[in-house]
């Protein structure tokens, strides 16, 4: 049998091209991405808000993570959401706050499920099919927190922020949301409060029932 040639090239395989469409897919029997999730939410509501996609790059510019807890609309920053899944299965916790649903099995890590609602409203949320909840970073490890609806991605601009004096008197900064909500923006008849979900994580109160 003759040798092969060290000059002699193999024959080019073509690499199987990525459809547009299979870009952001979740993974199969994988976690939903986050940000597929949140680009499909921004496309649907972009299209019933007129100019706005014209302003994505204006100076200003706010974008964050839109949801709902109770009747309230509200927004987190990116970087203060690590995760975003479906309700996942939780085991009671004897002796814990009401707010403290128990802890969550996510992917081989016990994290502390918490009802957002009931820790800002004393007020448990009524879970539903669909219910989703948000993967907060806190010292110590990562909590979940519920949300009654995402909205997706939102944008926000300067001139869409409520006044200094118009927060304090909406119910957005209520009772325990005031010292999480210090900003808010009206878009569509709507107001947002930008809530922080790094100071929540942070409260003494919820740090040592999460923790």
């Amino acid at each position: 049998m003759s040798r092969r040639r060290h000059n002699e090239r193999k024959p080019d395989v073509a690499k199987p091209a990525v459809a547009p469409a299979d870009v952001g897919r979740k993974p199969e029997n994988g976690p939903l991405d986050p940000f597929a999730i949140l680009v499909d939410y921004e496309r649907k509501s972009l299209a019933h808000v007129a100019g706005l996609p014209e302003q994505l790059d204006a100076p200003g510019l706010w974008r964050g993570v839109g949801y709902r807890v109770g009747q309230r609309r509200l927004a987190s920053g990116f970087d203060e959401v690590v995760e975003i899944l479906p309700m996942p299965q939780v085991t009671p916790v004897p002796g814990s706050q009401p707010w403290m649903l128990g802890v969550a099995n996510i992917r081989g890590n016990l994290l502390p499920t918490v009802d957002l609602k009931q820790f800002l409203e004393g007020e448990r949320t009524v879970l539903h099919e669909g219910q989703r909840v948000l993967i907060v970073r806190q010292p110590g490890g990562d909590v979940a927190v519920t949300i009654d609806e995402l909205f997706g991605q939102r944008s926000f601009l300067e001139e869409q922020a409520l006044a200094g004096d118009e927060l304090p008197a909406s119910t957005l900064a209520e009772g325990r949301y005031a010292h999480f909500v210090d900003r808010a923006y009206r878009l569509a008849g709507h107001a947002w409060g930008i809530f922080s979900l790094d100071r929540l994580a942070r409260t003494p109160e919820f740090r040592q029932a999460a923790a």
